[in-house]
C-alpha cells in the first residue's frame, strides 16, 4: 500500500475556503493529538514554500519568541 501523507491532506482541504482551513488548524491546535502534528506540518511546509522572505523571517522570529516562552 502506497499512502502519501501530503497528497491525502493535499486533497482533504483542496477544497477548504479561509474559513474551513483556520477551523482546521485551531481544531488540531486545540484538540492536542498527536496523530494531528503531520497534518499540521503538511500544512506548514504549504504556507513556507509560498511565503515571501520577509514573511518567512517574521514566522522565524514568532517560532522563536514562542520558543523562549516555554
Amino acid at each position: 500500500m502506497d499512502l502519501n501523507l501530503r497528497k491525502a491532506i493535499y486533497s482533504n482541504i483542496a477544497t477548504n475556503d479561509q474559513d474551513q482551513l483556520e477551523a482546521t488548524i485551531v481544531d488540531a491546535i486545540q484538540n492536542g493529538e498527536e496523530k494531528m502534528l503531520p497534518g499540521l506540518g503538511v500544512l506548514f511546509e504549504l504556507i513556507w514554500n509560498h511565503s515571501e522572505e520577509q514573511e518567512k523571517q517574521e514566522m522565524i522570529d514568532a517560532l522563536e519568541q514562542g520558543v523562549k516562552k516555554l
